[in-house]
């Protein structure tokens, strides 16, 4: 094929959106599905956030489409100057068309700057848009972005207001099933973002419907996300305005042991951080050293940032007329500026706080301090283990049996419950790309535990040791993680479930990073060896061994096993039920949800035992093949 002039496309409008949809929302999968959702959400809090909105109430409709609905002041209608339509239909139609640009009408805002909306539009099969404005309630369709029916009235309203019914494309998304809990995460951020705010999200399948409203903002979602901890103080606050910069922060310090640092631009989650993270970290670092050598009470080894932050829950909120994102669905804050304003802003107040309110500040700082000689005695102790020759790489633990390909793309690493299973998985194995760990006694609980005692742990240690990727701050690396495959296999009972919770809580706290790139995966293996003859058959769950039954008839030479554990399996079946790629099923491990994913492995990890005694009573119906 000949490459010249007439290979070059050159595509315009929504046909650019619809052949590139990943480039605006992220991807085509259930996250940039919900993307959606949040995009026109985002529209409205901009109303909101220009005190013209207070109400927002978002619908799952029983087709899945989703409606949106706000009493701000309403999409302008009257016809625009330059393209000579109605200014509704500019905002739903053209790229990078919005109030957003001139900082007249929105000081601040979210969204994607201009093509929120057109690009919900143009990854619709069809979208309805209603604007209550000048005592008219306007209407107008569109389907795949383009104009289907002209703005006309359709009715009278005494109020302003915008409501969008969408309908997403099944041509462009792997599935349209919108998460009900998912959309009720961000929703609750939101409202907690913005005090007073009141946000409604509904169901009609199920008919499931939340309200949320917060005035006490931030504020209330610092203790929110300290529910099931205990705090050593109550939260502390600070707002003001800066350089043209709005900034809000509430932190407090709880008896756990990791940082939960939560960060937004203009509403935006900003999950990778940015300037502003960075100016924070710095203010909390200097304002406690500061005091704490002030005042006698740091003396000998200087706390570091980790030491500070150990325990403490923060959410930051700057607001910033032009903000700059890294990435289009805007995960990190570039403004340069921002990092001097945070840090000097937060500085100042935190300093003045810890003045005033001696007794907190004390307790913080016994805190950090103990953090400090943890971290110190961490320090000692990976030394040591060097020096055995336990956490590296190139001294690998004698109970992986390895692999003998070392492109870690294509690696596998299986961390096996036991001896037996993995004695069988051993055997069962292909030993060009596949390595089993098998672990063996009691691994430690890394959610009650500082590092120093983590690191004393044998099986952490193992694992630490075959993964290669070091553990602990700078020593972490998932760049030489030796594999990109981490397979937990366990039993399915009650202790093979608890060594998964165990496993993953130490991938979540101290190699979150791999459980980001997609590395973590779930083995699963059968439940049922359903044999009639010499035909043997297996499921995976009760609703599949009924299948099997019904397919091979009522018999009496219908033998069913029931696996206790993956030692009753010999190497074959291991290998063609649970480890063969051409016929197995693995579940990956991914992180939708920081701060439920906070929630859940406080809830079931940490100290507290009637949040987890309520998790229990509350999810024990839903449970499938329990094991007692």
């Amino acid at each position: 094929m000949v490459y010249d002039a007439k290979s070059i496309q050159v595509l315009k409008g929504m046909e650019a959106v619809r052949r590139r949809p990943s480039m605006y929302i992220g991807d085509t999968s259930i996250r940039g599905l919900h993307h959606l959702v949040f995009e026109v959400v985002d529209n409205s809090i901009d109303e909101a956030m220009v005190g013209r909105c207070d109400r927002i109430k978002v619908t799952m409709n029983s087709d899945e489409s989703i409606t949106v609905t706000d009493n701000g002041s309403g999409i302008p209608v009257d016809i625009h100057p330059q393209q000579k339509k109605p200014a509704v239909e500019v905002v739903l139609t053209m790229l990078h068309a919005g109030g957003k640009f001139d900082r007249k009408t929105y000081q601040v805002s979210g969204g994607l700057h201009g093509v929120g909306v057109s690009v919900v539009n143009a990854l619709s099969e069809r979208l309805a848009v209603e604007v209550k404005r000048n005592g008219n309630i306007y209407g107008q369709q569109y389907e795949r972005g383009e104009v289907k029916s002209p703005l006309k009235i359709i009715g009278t309203a005494k109020k302003t207001g915008t409501k969008i019914r969408f309908m997403p494309d099944r041509e462009i998304f792997e599935e349209v099933e919108f998460n009900f809990d998912l959309l009720a995460n961000r929703l609750r951020e939101l409202a907690f973002l913005n005090k007073g705010l009141t946000i409604s999200l509904s169901e009609e399948k199920s008919g499931k419907s939340v309200e949320f409203q917060y005035k006490g903002g931030i504020v209330e979602f610092v203790k929110f996300l300290d529910v099931n901890k205990t705090a050593l103080h109550k939260p502390i606050y600070f707002s003001g305005k800066s350089n043209g910069v709005v900034v809000e922060m509430a932190m407090q310090y709880t008896d756990a042991f990791m940082e939960n640092i939560f960060t937004f631009a203009n509403n935006i989650d900003t999950k990778e951080g940015g300037t502003h993270l960075i100016g924070l970290k710095s203010a909390f670092t200097r304002s406690f050293n500061e005091y704490g050598k002030k005042n006698n009470i740091i003396k000998n080894e200087i706390p570091s940032g980790d030491d500070v932050r150990e325990g403490i829950t923060c959410v930051l909120s700057v607001n910033l007329p032009n903000p700059q994102f890294e990435g289009q669905t805007k995960t990190k804050l570039g403004n340069s500026d921002v990092k001097g304003i945070v840090e000097s802003f937060i500085g100042e107040k935190l300093s003045s706080y810890l003045e005033e309110h001696p007794s907190i500040a004390n307790k913080i700082l016994a805190k950090i301090l103990i953090a400090t000689r943890s971290r110190v005695a961490a320090k000692k102790a990976r030394e040591l283990t060097r020096r055995k020759g336990l956490l590296e790489s190139d001294s690998l633990p004698g109970k992986l049996a390895d692999c003998s390909i070392t492109d870690a793309a294509l690696a596998e690493i299986f961390i096996v419950e036991g001896d037996s299973a993995g004695g069988s998985a051993k055997q069962g194995r292909d030993r060009s790309y596949q390595a089993i760990l098998p672990l063996r006694g009691k691994l430690l609980n890394v959610e009650k535990a500082r590092l120093d005692k983590i690191l004393s742990n044998d099986g952490i240690r193992t694992i630490v040791s075959a993964l290669g990727t070091g553990i602990g701050g700078d020593d972490f690396d998932a760049d030489k993680a030796r594999y990109h495959h981490i397979i937990i296999m366990t039993d399915a009972d009650v202790d093979g479930s608890h060594i998964r919770t165990l496993l993953l809580t130490f991938f979540y706290r101290y190699a979150r990073e791999l459980i980001e790139r997609g590395y973590i995966y779930i083995a699963q293996p059968p439940l049922y060896r359903v044999k009639k003859n010499r035909e043997a058959k297996y499921a995976f769950d009760e609703k599949e061994l009924q299948q099997i039954l019904k397919t091979m008839g009522k018999s009496e030479n219908v033998h069913i096993q029931r696996y206790k554990g993956l030692g009753e399996m010999n190497p074959d079946q291991l290998w063609e039920t649970t480890m063969d790629p051409e016929t197995r099923t693995l579940k990956r491990i991914t992180l939708e949800d920081v701060m439920a994913a906070e929630e859940i492995f406080t809830i079931l990890m940490g100290n507290a035992v009637a949040p987890r005694r309520s998790f229990i009573e509350e999810n024990a119906r839903i449970v499938q093949n329990l094991d007692v």
